[in-house]
C-alpha cells in the first residue's frame, strides 16, 4: 500500500532530489498514517515495520506469537527467588542436586541434623560427574531448600542452617 507524502522524490542522474511540500510535522503525520493503514490492512500482524520518507525513517517491532497460539494480553507474574534468612550452604557448581548417594537411600542430611565442616551434605551431577557437596560451615540443618533432582545454579542456596536460638522440628 502506498500513501502520498507531502514531499515529492525524483531521481535524476542517479541522485535523489527531494522537494519539500510541508513541514516535518506533516511528514511525521503521513508516516504515522501509512504505518496505521498498513497494520490495519495486514491479514497477519507483522514482526517489524519500516517506513521511510526522504530523510525520515521509522522502524517499529513487535513480538509475534506462533500461529494458533493464544494472544498474549499481559505478562505473567514472575516468581523471584527469595534469599533465605540466615546462614546457607550454597552450590559450588551448576548441575542437578541429589540429596542421597543413590535412589532409595536415606538423604545425606535431614532437617534437625547437626553437621560439621567438611561433611558431605549432597551430590551435584555436572556433565555426568557426581561431585560431592561438602559443608563449609558447621551447624544444625533448619531447612533443605531444593528438592531431589532439581537443577541448581552456581551460588544457589541449598541448605539453610538454623540460628542459635531457632528450634528445628525433625522430620518424622
Amino acid at each position: 500500500m502506498t500513501y502520498r507524502l507531502p514531499r515529492a522524490v525524483s531521481t535524476e542522474h542517479g541522485r535523489e532530489q527531494v522537494e519539500d511540500h510541508g513541514d516535518l510535522g506533516e511528514v511525521l503525520a503521513a508516516v504515522r498514517k501509512t504505518a496505521a493503514d498498513l497494520l490495519a490492512k495486514s491479514p497477519v500482524p507483522p514482526s517489524t515495520l519500516n517506513v521511510r520518507a526522504g530523510a525520515v525513517a521509522v522502524e517499529m517491532g513487535w513480538a509475534t506469537a506462533t500461529p494458533g497460539a493464544a494472544p498474549v494480553t499481559a505478562a505473567a507474574p514472575v516468581a523471584v527467588p527469595v534469599e533465605p534468612v540466615g546462614e546457607t550452604l550454597k552450590a559450588a557448581t551448576v548441575g542437578v542436586f541429589y540429596s542421597s548417594p543413590s535412589p532409595g537411600s536415606p538423604p545425606f542430611v535431614a532437617e534437625g541434623d547437626e553437621i560439621s565442616t567438611g561433611q558431605q551434605i549432597a551430590i551435584i551431577e555436572a556433565m555426568k560427574l557426581m561431585l560431592p557437596v561438602e559443608a563449609d560451615k558447621a551447624g544444625r540443618v533448619a531447612e533443605v531448600l531444593v528438592e531431589d533432582g532439581d537443577a541448581v545454579e552456581f551460588g544457589q542456596p541449598l541448605i539453610r542452617l538454623a540460628a542459635e536460638d531457632e528450634t528445628v522440628d525433625q522430620a518424622a
